[in-house]
């Protein structure tokens, strides 16, 4: 039986020094990398240039009217909304418009030829705070969740209005 237990243990033995010599082991390691640039995205929509901040439709109103209300509408007919990059405080500046300081009675002006409608945009619903032009609305640090911008604005009618279409395009600008 010492012998089973002899060449049973030199079996084993040999095996193992055997396997050691035919199976080499090398470690390493696979570095992976994804780079995020921080981005946002008006009423859904991404880019760099030429996005839809939303319209302000005043609505139809008869030439004689003293004032017209309405609001800044993103797509769907909702707010304006800003999702961005968590992390970061986007700022909406609101520039210059085609028609800026043509009509007494506003900083803007609606046109239709040269007939001009002055109106100006708030940032509260009850039109006390103006928003100037270049002015900025910051909005609060982004936690990867799309954020409402409430923006309004008011026209002012006057004597002498002919029927017509009137309108103005503003130029906005997204910081983040």
């Amino acid at each position: 039986m010492r012998t089973h237990v002899t060449c049973s243990i030199l079996a084993g033995l040999g095996l193992a020094l055997a396997s050691q010599a035919q199976a080499d082991t090398v470690t390493g390691s696979i570095t992976s990398t994804l780079i995020l640039t921080a981005a946002c995205q008006v009423n859904g929509t991404g880019g760099t240039s030429g996005l839809n901040f939303g319209a302000l439709n005043f609505g139809t109103k008869d030439a004689l009217f003293t004032s017209a209300d309405g609001q800044v509408l993103g797509g769907g007919g909702g707010a304006m909304s800003i999702l961005c990059s968590s992390g970061t405080t986007p700022s909406i500046r609101v520039r210059a418009g085609t028609h800026d300081g043509l009509s007494p009675g506003g900083t803007r002006a609606l046109a239709n030829g040269t007939n001009y409608v002055p109106y100006d945009f708030y940032t509260d619903s009850a039109r006390t705070q103006v928003l100037g032009i270049g002015d900025t609305i910051t909005l609060q640090t982004s936690t990867g969740v799309a954020q409402t911008v409430n923006l309004y604005g008011q026209a002012r009618g006057k004597a002498g209005l002919p029927a017509g279409t009137y309108t103005d395009t503003v130029a906005v600008e997204l910081t983040f």
